[in-house]
């Protein structure tokens, strides 16, 4: 089963996933989390609770990887898993997904965070979620 959150700050849309992306209907899930954000400048596909990506949730992510592409809309995964580094490793397509660091992120949830002020409680909220993945 996969969970997932949006956080949209500014112009910048974090999708927050948790749990696994094996069957199709996670990997739907995915991918209508991810075209919701047609109006996003940036995307962040915030891995840091998935612990396993299969066939189907593979295919999913390079297909919304080329949606991107096509609306011009950079793509990052943040903090995936070894487990599901290791199977985007094995795919020789993933190898150029955007991985962004957490120092990147952190400079992009600033950027945002800078341009769009949003509730304290928010921020911090965020904050404490990126600095715990690093």
């Amino acid at each position: 089963m996969l969970r997932v959150h949006v956080e949209n700050i500014g112009e910048l849309a974090v999708i927050e996933c948790e749990g696994r992306i094996v069957r199709s209907e996670a990997a739907f899930k995915l991918r209508e989390a991810v075209k919701s954000q047609s109006h996003a400048r940036i995307i962040v596909l915030d891995f840091s609770e998935v612990f396993a990506i299969e066939g189907g949730g593979l295919g999913m992510l390079m297909f919304v990887q080329r949606w991107a592409h096509d609306h011009d809309i950079p793509l990052k995964l943040f903090n995936p898993r070894q487990s599901v580094r290791e199977r985007l490793d094995e795919v020789s397509s993933m190898r150029e997904f955007d991985i962004a660091t957490f120092d990147e992120m952190m400079a992009l949830l600033a950027h945002a965070d800078g341009r769009y002020a949003r509730p304290r409680k928010i921020r911090q909220a965020l904050r404490s979620k990126f600095y715990r993945a690093g």
